[in-house]
């Protein structure tokens, strides 16, 4: 899909302003030009970041509740979702403080440059959240391309994680992983298909149980 036809699509989807747009490109330009070094998306999806990247980080941003206040994103890496919906609560003026949190100092100076440049209410936190001790106490989680599932989910039990919601984006074997872990896990969730790709889904999990 040629890249016009992807802005107009992810406009078509999202509603959001021309000046929102003109953010995005920005933010196009330097994930394009820092990829070289910093390898922070596939090369295969360099031509395709307008439906891979953004769209399908976009894509949950109706299913938040906009009288929440606090959204973090665990293992931001380039930002996604957690940039691409602190940018899109901002042209829908919706007052949410997005945190991302990123354990590569040089992708965490990349994440700080484009929250710069946009003037995001955002803010980076350069830690591994497998030695992060604090209580992170958020009203909204969120986790893309980050871990497997079973391994997200003995996180969310055994870290000081407080949420009253986590979504996690699967890719193709998501279903796969569900129907496994419920076989440990007390899961009550929503499951929604990826509007980007068929194979994918997205869960919004609203509390976990260990079995």
């Amino acid at each position: 899909m040629v890249r016009e036809t992807q802005i107009d699509t992810f406009s078509r989807f999202t509603q959001v302003s021309r000046e929102t747009i003109i953010s995005l490109k920005i933010y196009e330009n330097k994930l394009i030009n820092s990829n070289k070094k910093l390898n922070l998306i596939g090369k295969s999806t360099i031509d395709n970041i307008w439906i891979r990247h953004f769209l399908d980080s976009a894509q949950v941003i109706d299913f938040i509740d906009k009288k929440n206040k606090t959204l973090i994103d665990i293992g931001s890496g380039a930002g996604f979702p957690g940039l691409i919906l602190g940018i899109l609560l901002k042209d829908r003026k919706i007052p949410f403080k997005v945190k991302l949190l990123e354990k590569s100092p040089k992708k965490a100076k990349f994440l700080n440059d484009v929250i710069s440049e946009l003037s995001l209410d955002a803010e980076v936190i350069e830690k591994n959240i497998f030695e992060y001790s604090k209580q992170l106490s958020e009203d909204v989680f969120v986790a893309r391309a980050f871990k497997p599932l079973n391994i997200i989910l003995k996180l969310i039990h055994n870290q000081p994680i407080n949420f009253k919601k986590f979504f996690i984006f699967l890719g193709k074997t998501g279903k796969k992983e569900l129907i496994e872990a419920s076989k440990f896990w007390d899961i009550e969730y929503k499951q929604r298909v990826s509007v980007t790709n068929s194979d994918s889904i997205v869960i919004e999990i609203d509390r976990i149980k260990k079995k």
